[in-house]
């Protein structure tokens, strides 16, 4: 950081993992279709089209979860905080060992 003008910002990665369970697959694919209907996608610059893309959602309960998580709001509302990427997927079955580990 420089004393002159505005700080830079300070990029830090969180990691993390949250087990959850699904109880209902059916609500959570229609609120993962619905998310995506009301998205601002536009789908002739897509691989697929809206209707195919809400069959993968509907056809597996793992691409809807990550589909509705929304890593960013972990830091809505804090003041000089702001989500720039990051990245969330979901994955069926027992949890993997840790890949990295902090030091």
């Amino acid at each position: 950081m420089t004393d002159a003008g505005a700080p830079e910002p300070l990029t830090l990665n969180i990691y993390c993992r949250l087990t959850v369970a699904v109880t209902d697959p059916q609500v959570l694919t229609d609120h993962a279709v619905a998310d995506l209907r009301a998205a601002d996608i536009d789908w002739s610059a897509e691989e697929d089209d809206l209707e195919a893309a809400v069959a993968d959602l509907r056809n597996d309960v793992v691409v809807a979860l990550a589909s509705v998580v929304d890593i960013s709001r972990m830091v809505d509302g804090l003041p000089g905080v702001e989500a720039r990427g990051g990245l969330c997927w979901a994955e069926p079955g027992p949890p993997r060992e840790a890949v990295w580990r902090a030091e």
